[in-house]
């Protein structure tokens, strides 16, 4: 498959996806978590995407991998946020398990791509 923009590239792809059902869960904490844990969540979250669209657009590997790098950094960060929302009783084990997996196969997909992308430029 050919890649003529980041949007074909199965991590960004994966980061939206991610990123939407964080916004979903998210519809559903309190009010009084608007500027907490909600906005940490949703900005980690669509942080992910966002950095690999930025580091595609930046047509240099080392910058790519650099921002793909980040990606990694938010979804740890994002991870820890929706496991916070459980410790303070806002969410559930249940209610997150699905995200942390998106997550984890997301970061196993950035770390393949970081990879790849390393062979490559040596």
């Amino acid at each position: 498959m050919r890649i003529n923009s980041y949007r074909d590239l199965r991590v960004w792809q994966g980061g939206m996806e991610l990123a939407t059902q964080c916004y979903l869960l998210t519809r559903r904490f309190p009010k009084d978590e608007l500027f907490g844990l909600t906005s940490q969540i949703r900005r980690s979250a669509s942080s992910v995407p966002a950095n690999i669209a930025e580091g595609h657009g930046r047509e240099s590997t080392r910058e790519f991998v650099k921002f793909l790098r980040v990606a990694q950094g938010s979804l740890k960060e994002l991870e820890t946020h929706v496991l916070l929302s459980t410790e303070v009783s806002i969410t559930q084990l249940e209610q997150i398990t699905p995200l942390l997996r998106q997550s984890e196969s997301l970061g196993k997909m950035i770390r393949t791509l970081i990879r790849t992308l390393q062979k490559k430029d040596n």
